[in-house]
């Protein structure tokens, strides 16, 4: 009987630390290109330790509200892709940009990487480019910028929906 109490303990400690380490719904915990290739909708930005009413350009190219609503297009294809933004409230411009994307670890981080493309550019002559940090994929994909805002270490969250 002791040792049937113990086999059944042991069982049930073995069952509690295998479901506590199995990744979560959605997410994968290895990002891969497999992860991040697709169709996505950027939903969401949020700021840590910058106003939200601040004005804050990314990308080059416009106001950080102005991507909420913007189609990022990642296929597998040499890693080619777009992003297409689409309003034009609050003084945002509708544009979309040929890029080059890719994955790159840093230090146990995985980073997505792009270059904005223009008419005749070839990739690998594009020296500047933009990085953020994947810190989700699946479903949902999630990029942090570190940035610096005001002299102070600031960050944009990224949230971005498959589709």
């Amino acid at each position: 009987m002791k040792r049937l109490s113990f086999a059944a303990l042991f069982l049930a400690l073995v069952a509690i630390i295998a479901s506590s380490c199995s990744p979560k719904q959605g997410v994968t915990q290895d990002i891969n290109k497999a992860a991040v290739k697709g169709n996505w909708v950027l939903t969401d930005i949020k700021y840590e330790g910058i106003p939200d009413k601040a004005k804050v350009t990314v990308f080059d190219e416009a106001d950080a509200k102005c991507f909420i609503g913007s189609q990022w297009v990642l296929p597998d294809n040499y890693a080619m892709g777009s992003y297409t933004l689409s309003s034009t409230e609050n003084g945002c411009n509708p544009v979309t940009q040929k890029i080059a994307w890719s994955l790159t670890k840093q230090g146990g981080v995985t980073m997505f990487g792009f270059k904005k493309l223009y008419s005749g550019d070839k990739a690998k002559n594009v020296t500047e480019g933009y990085r953020v940090q994947v810190t989700g994929a699946g479903s949902i994909m999630t990029w942090r910028a570190n940035v610096n805002f005001e002299n102070t270490n600031a960050a944009i969250i990224y949230t971005l929906q498959r589709r």
